[in-house]
């Protein structure tokens, strides 16, 4: 008898299963938790039955006959699937931090979001940063280029200052091209003064 480990991603939602292969052929799909913890669902068919998973740990086992479910535990998922969930990447991870009108400072609350960005680099061991630069719609489009890829720039700055690895992290400026609320030109807007970080 063999054990052939997968991961199936639906929705958003990380299930795993096992295939046992042997005699008698059989597979288990188990619904992990969202670590955010966000309620998820998937649906499981075999032939004309089919079994709902709705929340963390439910779980079917698919055999030659009709699915039956079950509740799994936390124990079982890392009993069985250790090796697995330890090579799963971490999820991607996106921060927006706003800055204070004309100017590459940040504001207030987005120095303290700064600040969680370095704490969950921390528990990353591979790094994958993209730092979007944007602005809002007062000022020409040679401006606003201008200004989104220079606070993009001083973002990435700040990053690689404080530990992170040039080479993991690139900066691009969008401008007004992509204004998070969308308004006439030549209208100021704090939420769209802001440089978006994809950590993956």
């Amino acid at each position: 008898m063999t054990h052939t480990l997968r991961a199936l991603i639906a929705a958003a939602t990380v299930t795993i299963a096992i295939v046992v292969t042997g005699c008698a052929s059989r597979e288990r799909i188990i619904l992990l938790p969202e670590k955010d913890g966000r309620q998820t669902a998937v649906v499981v068919k075999q032939g004309d039955r089919e079994v709902q998973l709705d929340r963390p740990y439910a779980a079917t086992e698919l055999t030659s006959a009709d699915p039956w479910s079950y509740r799994a535990s936390d124990t079982e998922v890392q009993a069985t699937f250790k090796d697995a969930l330890a090579a799963q990447p971490s999820r991607a991870l996106n921060f927006t931090l706003y800055f204070n009108e004309n100017s590459q400072e940040l504001t207030e609350d987005s120095k303290a979001v700064f600040e969680r960005v370095l704490a969950d680099l921390k528990d990353r061991k591979v790094v994958d940063i993209v730092v979007v630069g944007h602005t809002d719609a007062v000022g020409t489009d040679t401006f606003n280029d201008e200004l989104a890829r220079k606070r993009a720039d001083a973002i990435r700055g700040a990053l690689i200052a404080r530990g992170i690895a040039s080479s993991d992290v690139v900066a691009i400026g969008r401008g007004k091209r992509e204004l998070l609320v969308p308004t006439a030109d030549g209208v100021p807007e704090p939420r769209n003064r802001r440089v978006e970080i994809v950590i993956r």
